[in-house]
């Protein structure tokens, strides 16, 4: 399994508290309730592992299409006001990542970087209606020409960081990765009205691979 390069040194220290914890069970504990803790400790390890892998995936590149920017659930599809950089309508996809899911985001379109910001904000659950304009998130606005697209990394009640390689002025290639979010949240995608809807509410989607969206 290949792991992501940001689960490196989380990784690297859930190893070293976890080899910490068994060896101090072992001098304490009676030999079956170190096992255990032992065993625990092993799982734990593992699942941390699981979550920053980085599958093999082929790259797509469709200019008319619109694809999943990460793994997991559509839980919005939705006509709504996107108030930060275009302050008109949109059609929003939103995806949800559930913390068995992969956490690399995509670019779910080609073209120039021509905004970015980080914002600060709180950890409400990712599903929540105010977390896409209250928690802490990204947003990253891609021209691919005439046509922007605006996504929006956010994180969630357990994330509780942020990772986007977006460089404004920089030409973001299709399905190419744009960052991580550690443990659990979304990715909002704010779409030209009349685009043409791929999914609807409850699709699993494959970041990179599922097309969501088709532009007009």
């Amino acid at each position: 399994m290949k792991i992501h390069k940001e689960g490196y040194s989380i990784i690297l220290v859930t190893m070293a508290l976890a080899v910490f914890i068994t060896t101090v069970c072992a001098w304490l504990l009676p030999l079956l309730a170190a096992w255990i803790v032992a065993g625990a400790a092993a799982l734990f390890v593992l699942f941390v592992t699981s979550f920053f892998r980085s599958p093999s995936r082929i790259r797509i590149e469709d200019p008319e299409t619109v694809f999943a920017p990460a793994d997991g659930t559509v839980v919005v599809v939705e006509e709504v006001t996107e108030n930060e950089y275009f302050n008109d309508r949109r059609l929003l996809v939103s995806v949800f990542m559930s913390l068995s899911n992969v956490h690399i985001n995509w670019f779910p379109v080609g073209g120039r970087i021509e905004y970015f910001r980080h914002h600060q904000g709180r950890f409400l659950v990712a599903w929540h209606p105010k977390s896409s304009e209250e928690n802490e998130r990204t947003t990253t606005v891609v021209d691919m020409g005439g046509c922007k697209v605006l996504f929006r990394q956010i994180a969630g009640l357990i994330a509780r960081r942020i990772v986007s390689y977006a460089r404004v002025g920089e030409v973001a290639g299709q399905n190419t990765q744009c960052g991580f979010i550690k443990f659990g949240s979304r990715v909002d995608v704010y779409l030209p009205l009349g685009t043409e809807v791929l999914v609807k509410l409850g699709d699993k989607v494959t970041g990179s691979q599922t097309p969501i969206a088709r532009l007009k």
